[in-house]
């Protein structure tokens, strides 16, 4: 066991991404083995000893910076995170919550144009084109990427909050 998670750490660390369960099959050991291994890291990287975490998200598994270190990771890189403006986390929000979405019924939502926000977030790889609408000019249906579930820390879609009762989606500010 010692070797296979030495091996998991490796692997994670080298891929810098969430890593599914599938593409851990060259390692050579079945899945029980792996999701085994994969929940004792997950546990002996929890206190927060070592710096890092083991964090499931995207329907895989990344190394991530644990809660304790985040301070000395920030003084140290000073890192800035993408910002987002507020039409953009709106779009986002409106995308991920109603997907597949047509960009009229997103300007309809919004009462705006979307074209640029919706270009800065396919730029970002936050959203992309996944089919085009049964209408008349087939219109382009937009979802939210992989890329989505790790900016936020997602496993799936179904992690998201549930939506509040009231008007359309519009974030409140």
């Amino acid at each position: 066991m010692a070797s296979l998670k030495a091996e998991l750490l490796a692997v994670l660390f080298a891929a810098g991404r969430p890593v599914a369960l599938k593409e851990l099959s060259p390692l050579g050991h079945p899945e029980e083995a792996l999701l085994r291994a994969l929940s004792a890291l997950e546990k002996e990287l929890s206190g927060g000893e070592m710096g890092i975490a083991l964090e499931r998200v995207a329907g895989g598994w990344r190394l991530v910076v644990h809660q304790k270190a985040l301070e000395a990771v920030e003084r140290v890189l000073k890192p800035t995170p993408p910002r987002l403006s507020k039409a953009a986390l709106e779009v986002l929000a409106l995308i991920a919550y109603h997907q597949p979405i047509a960009r009229a019924e997103l300007e309809a939502m919004r009462g705006k144009s979307v074209e640029g926000v919706l270009e800065g977030l396919m730029e970002r790889g936050l959203v992309r084109v996944v089919g085009e609408k049964e209408a008349p000019g087939r219109p382009k249906l937009y979802g939210t990427t992989e890329r989505f579930l790790e900016v936020f820390g997602l496993e799936s879609l179904e992690d998201l909050p549930p939506l509040e009762e009231g008007p359309p989606l519009l974030l409140r500010g």
